[in-house]
């Protein structure tokens, strides 16, 4: 029995029920897990990553200042750690005190001495400066001008006698040598070439025979023309008992006016730093010092006014220094014995 052809539409054909999947039917089957999700984008990335490198730095900043990356958690956010007490966590306190009054001071001081004079016209005290360690000391002339015996005294209290080994009044210096000394402490020499206005000085000296007294100023003004006499023991000069006024002042002449009593027939004129610092009768020969500790000038005279005597012709802030160029020049002609 052959069939007949079926016309379109006699039949009508089955519904087709939508596929779950794309190609239809039940293949290819699900997968046995999830898909991974499609990785995140590279920027994701980069914040995902932040956080570990900042625990680092952290920890690297907090090794550094001490006390670990608790400590310096607690200091950030102000809550004591598990592990850590409630004590506060400190910075050490700098321990130098370079360029400082009191750094300078013991660091100087021990190079700084207490000379005492004795003279036909009585006695005088002054400073002086060690520059070897054999005993080698700088100061004025009219400290030790004319002088008999020399005694001087450390800051340690030490006592030597003295020799003056050479003096030029006409810059006012002078050099002394003590007997069987050895190890001192020498001063460092700076140069005064360096010097300006307006930089920080430290004075030490014996003011009144105040052993190993400390003032502190600045450098007021440069080359300025002081007289002083050159005068063996000048009347008014730093001298007490016999032969002396007591007054307690030396006398220089500064501007054509004199000052601190007569300079005398014999005088002489040298280029002198100007300082604030204060300076009274007993700081001439003692170091005028820059803030590195260098000596840059020897204290020589003050200005107190016209006539005055006892406490009125103490310091009002106009001291004087020969410059240590002027020393180191004039060092090798007082070595020699020169008592020009």
């Amino acid at each position: 029995m052959t069939e007949s052809p079926r016309r379109s539409g006699e039949y009508p054909e089955p519904e087709q029920q939508p596929s779950a999947f794309p190609y239809g039917g039940a293949w290819p089957p699900p997968p046995a897990y999830a898909p991974s999700p499609a990785a995140p984008p590279a920027a994701t990335h980069r914040r995902a990553r932040r956080p570990v490198a900042l625990l680092a730095a952290v920890a690297i900043v907090a090794a550094v200042i001490g006390g670990g990356t608790a400590a310096f958690a607690e200091r950030l956010t102000g809550t004591p750690s598990a592990t850590g007490g409630t004590g506060v966590t400190g910075t050490n306190v700098s321990q130098s005190s370079k360029g400082t009054v009191s750094g300078v001071a013991r660091a100087v001081s021990p190079s700084i001495v207490e000379i005492s004079a004795t003279s036909a016209s009585g006695d005088s005290t002054g400073s002086g400066v060690i520059i070897t360690g054999d005993g080698e000391i700088v100061t004025n002339n009219h400290v030790v001008s004319g002088a008999s015996s020399v005694k001087v005294r450390l800051n340690d209290g030490t006592t030597y006698t003295a020799d003056v080994v050479g003096t030029d009044p006409d810059k006012d210096l002078a050099l002394i040598g003590l007997r069987g000394a050895s190890g001192l402490k020498a001063a460092t020499l700076g140069d005064s070439d360096d010097v300006k206005v307006g930089d920080e000085v430290v004075a030490i000296g014996s003011p009144e025979g105040l052993t190993g007294t400390v003032t502190s100023g600045i450098v007021s003004a440069l080359d300025r023309d002081v007289t002083v006499s050159k005068d063996e023991s000048p009347s008014g000069q730093e001298q007490q008992g016999q032969g002396g006024d007591g007054s307690g002042q030396w006398p220089f002449e500064f501007g054509g006016q004199q000052f601190n009593g007569d300079t005398g027939a014999s005088k002489t004129t040298y280029k002198a730093i100007q300082t604030d610092a204060s300076l009274n009768p007993g700081n001439s020969g003692g170091a005028l010092i820059n803030m590195n500790g260098e000596i840059i000038g020897i204290n020589s005279a003050m200005y107190a006014p016209s006539g005055a005597s006892g406490s009125a012709a103490g310091s009002v802030g106009l001291g004087f220094a020969i410059p240590v160029d002027t020393v180191k020049a004039d060092l090798e002609r007082l070595r020699t014995g020169d008592t020009g």
